[in-house]
C-alpha cells in the first residue's frame, strides 16, 4: 500500500528559533484542537517553551515520507476505509519512529525525542483530564508543533517536502510525519 523514505537533517537552536518558532500562532491553533488541555503532551504548559528549546544547542529534525502506490494515491475512500488506511500507515510508521527515537535518545546522553503530532499512549485517554499526574512521564514527549513549531515551514525550507491534506475522503500522494531529537544539553 505504501514505501517510506526518510529525511534527516540537523538545525542550531537558535537559528531554529528564529526562522521557524513562533509560540503566539501556534497556540491560537492548538487551543481549537480538541486535546488543548486535555492531554500532557499539548498547551497550556507550566514552563516557557522558549525556556525549553533554549536548554539544547541543536535539533535532528527526522521527515519520514509515506509514499502511498497507485491504487491508493488520489483516490476516494469513505470515512471508515480512510482511518483503516490511516491506522495501517500513518499510526504503525509514527509508532516505529517514536520506538527509534527513544533509542537513539537511549544512546545520546542529554537528548530528548519530539514527537511525530500528539501523544498517544493513553490512547486519547490521558490523564490530565482528570487532573491527575501523566502515567508515563518516561515516554511522554511534545510535539515540534506543540513546542511552536511551524512544522510545514520547516520541512518545505529545510528539506525541500510540501505537506499534503485529504481533501474530501481523497487520500493524499503521501503523508509526512515530522519528529526531532534535542540534544547537546547545556
Amino acid at each position: 500500500m505504501y514505501t517510506t523514505k526518510r529525511h534527516c537533517m540537523s538545525v542550531g537552536i537558535e537559528e531554529y528559533l528564529d526562522g521557524y518558532v513562533n509560540i503566539e500562532e501556534f497556540l491560537t491553533y492548538c487551543q481549537t484542537c480538541p486535546n488543548y488541555q486535555t492531554f500532557w503532551a499539548c498547551p497550556p504548559f507550566d514552563f516557557s517553551p522558549i525556556d525549553y528549546w533554549k536548554q539544547f544547542e541543536t535539533l535532528d529534525l527526522y521527515a519520514e515520507e509515506i509514499i502511498f502506490d497507485e491504487a491508493h494515491a488520489g483516490k476516494k475512500f469513505d470515512q471508515e476505509e480512510m482511518d483503516r488506511i490511516i491506522d495501517d500507515s500513518l499510526k504503525q510508521v509514527k509508532k516505529q519512529l517514536t520506538e527509534e527515537l527513544y533509542e537513539i535518545e537511549r544512546q545520546t546522553p542529554g537528548s530528548v525525542s519530539l514527537s511525530a503530532g500528539s501523544c498517544e499512549l493513553c490512547q486519547g485517554n490521558c490523564t490530565r483530564k482528570d487532573k491527575e499526574a501523566c502515567r508515563f512521564p518516561d515516554k511522554m514527549r511534545y510535539s515540534i508543533e506543540a513546542l511552536g513549531g511551524n512544522v510545514g515551514l520547516t520541512i518545505n525550507k529545510l528539506m525541500g517536502i510540501e505537506l499534503e491534506w485529504i481533501r474530501e475522503g481523497v487520500l493524499p500522494g503521501r503523508f509526512v510525519l515530522v519528529c526531532g531529537l534535542l540534544k547537546n544539553s547545556k
